[in-house]
């Protein structure tokens, strides 16, 4: 699961997306490689190889789709994991496709079982065998399909069979941008909203995105709102200053880290119920009142990398970094038995 984004911003996201790999910023190496295997393929004029993209969400794999397609030359057709539901479905899509198209399925890891085995045939051989009526009678009817591409993204690449993974020829992890990085992206995103905002607010921003461009055009909306209708910020007309930046960050509970109100709920619960953890990925969900597919796809995998939380065989632990971040003294298990026997010997 992710949370849940108004149409209206889905809608904003896509026009600051950039439409050719000139101006994707950041993962260089993975853009580097597909401007290579982009041009080897139109050379030869052949559909370019079905390509994996994995990572956490808001990190470009959509945006990369879509380029991808721009620079074959090539139409995209759209769908999700969740929306095939019955073989009918991918077989529609399929044979709609016109030679070197590109098919971008979202979420790829959430293809059902009975959907997937259709791909296998579709990926490799480029035909698709449709199964019509049953028992004795069925009949198994072969389309031919045009070459295609097919763009998987998911955010849970371990939960992709082996069979799947394995008839994708080109496969790029995403990973987290540098304050740089998010600081060009910001950047350009005002510019296209016609922004006014100045460097120091531009590196404030791009310092508390957590390395996600989805986040860092968020905060730049939000701040800007704050700019124009807060009547608290009037004196400065409508521009995003450093000042402005700080305080519409505070109000929206970001802090230096880059981490929102559950990220800290989580910390919270880690140490104050759990004291420091291991806990369980369901039962830490259930505490924090936020599903365990979340949990995992959007807010740990930042918290991790920022050295806040781990993984460990027996449940999540939050780290000795998180207890200073959040002031907390971290007491050893020696000292809470010391603290336990003397409350005992003053209570008789």
């Amino acid at each position: 699961m992710k949370p849940d984004r108004s149409a209206h911003e889905i809608e904003i996201d896509k026009s600051l997306r950039p439409t050719v790999l000139d101006e994707f910023v950041g993962q260089e190496k993975i853009v580097e490689n597909l401007r290579v295997f982009i041009a080897a393929a139109r050379k030869r004029g052949e559909a370019l190889d079905h390509v994996l993209l994995t990572g956490p969400p808001g990190l470009g794999k959509t945006t990369l789709a879509y380029i991808i397609a721009k620079e074959m030359g090539a139409g995209i057709k759209v769908t999700s994991g969740p929306a095939l539901e019955k073989p009918g479905d991918l077989a529609g899509i399929l044979t709609s496709l016109n030679k070197g198209e590109v098919l971008f399925i979202d979420e790829i890891h959430r293809v059902p079982t009975k959907i997937e085995e259709y791909l296998y045939s579709a990926m490799e051989d480029f035909r698709v065998d449709i199964v019509i009526e049953s028992g004795p009678g069925a009949k198994t009817i072969q389309l031919g399909l045009q070459p295609f591409t097919l763009v998987g993204a998911t955010t849970r690449a371990g939960l992709i069979s082996s069979p799947l993974r394995s008839r994708f020829g080109i496969a790029n992890r995403l990973d987290y941008y540098s304050v740089d990085q998010l600081t060009r992206i910001i950047k350009r995103s005002a510019s296209l909203l016609k922004i006014s905002i100045d460097e120091r607010a531009v590196h404030e921003l791009a310092k508390r995105s957590r390395g996600t461009p989805r986040i860092a055009n968020r905060l730049l909306r939000r701040c800007r709102d704050f700019a124009e209708a807060d009547p608290k910020l009037k004196q400065h007309q409508g521009t995003i200053t450093y000042d402005v930046a700080r305080y519409a960050l505070q109000a929206l509970e970001v802090d230096d880290h880059g981490l929102d109100d559950m990220d800290k709920r989580i910390l919270h619960v880690l140490i104050e119920k759990y004291d420091g953890g291991p806990v369980g990925l369901n039962t830490l969900a259930v505490a924090v009142g936020e599903e365990a597919g979340t949990l995992e796809e959007v807010y740990e995998p930042y918290l991790i990398q920022e050295g806040f939380l781990k993984r460990t065989p027996r449940g999540r632990e939050a780290t000795p970094l998180a207890f200073k971040h959040l002031g907390i003294r971290k007491v050893s298990a020696i000292q809470s038995d010391l603290d336990f026997t003397t409350n005992q010997k003053n209570h008789k």
